[in-house]
């Protein structure tokens, strides 16, 4: 199953890379941090239609339309364009992330990134890979980290509680970096480009491909709570390579 959905999210990033004009037809949703293009909606339509040849029974779950109520075991939990406000940019740094979980658990993982030609997935119990060669986090501790946070760009009720977050986590780590693309921030803990990572209010499709690959990589995912995430559902995010797990106590502090 995996190999079949790699099949797939490879093909759909030719789409990506053969995309022109992407200014021309751009959407606000929620606000103007919140955009789509009409090849997030033509990548959803393609892995849709693609993904549920491969398993007919599951229910899809997918960023762009509407939401309908998720009654399966099996769900494909989609984002077609994981960085649309770079990709309208130009900006290189976007990826397509396809999870396939079951009761609400990831079972199958994969992140592409088809500017890069990156392509990393997991399995359940059977570890993460980066291009096929398998990949694990770093044993860095906090002061030696590099921390990735988002911005909580469509939730700005939630501005101040960020960077407050973002200051105190920043002063305890080595530096910072943002790149706009959440599912790729899950891979770069995981493939020891960076230690932790941190965002205020992420969705299924942000989080369902990425926590599994970097869980399978050696790293740690939890709610700024310190409880377990469920991929079906919206939450805080707080994931890092497991020694700067320790972190959250900041946040728990605040």
């Amino acid at each position: 199953m995996l190999d079949k959905i790699i099949r797939v999210v490879r093909d759909a990033g030719e789409l990506i890379r053969c995309a022109h004009d992407v200014e021309q037809d751009i959407t606000e949703k929620t606000n103007p941090a919140d955009v789509v293009t009409k090849y997030d909606v033509a990548v959803q339509k393609f892995l849709r239609r693609e993904l549920l040849r491969l398993l007919p029974e599951a229910d899809f779950l997918g960023e762009e339309g509407a939401q309908s109520q998720l009654t399966q075991p099996w769900c494909f939990i989609v984002d077609p364009i994981d960085g649309t406000a770079n990709f309208v940019r130009g900006m290189g740094h976007s990826n397509i992330s396809v999870a396939l979980a079951k009761n609400g658990q990831t079972e199958y993982a994969v992140v592409y990134n088809p500017y890069r030609d990156e392509l990393f997935s997991a399995r359940r119990g059977e570890g993460a890979w980066l291009n096929a060669k398998p990949i694990h986090v770093t044993d860095h501790d906090a002061a030696h980290a590099l921390l990735i946070c988002g911005s909580t760009a469509y939730d700005r009720e939630l501005t101040d509680r960020h960077f407050d977050m973002m200051k105190a986590l920043y002063n305890r780590c080595a530096d910072y970096r943002r790149f706009g693309a959440a599912a790729l921030d899950f891979c770069y803990l995981a493939c020891g480009r960076a230690e932790v990572f941190f965002e205020c209010r992420l969705r299924p499709w942000d989080i369902a491909a990425g926590t599994l690959i970097l869980t399978e990589a050696g790293g740690q995912v939890t709610q700024m709570d310190g409880s377990a995430i469920d991929v079906t559902q919206n939450c805080s995010i707080f994931a890092s390579n497991g020694i700067c797990h320790g972190l959250l106590d900041v946040i728990r502090e605040m």
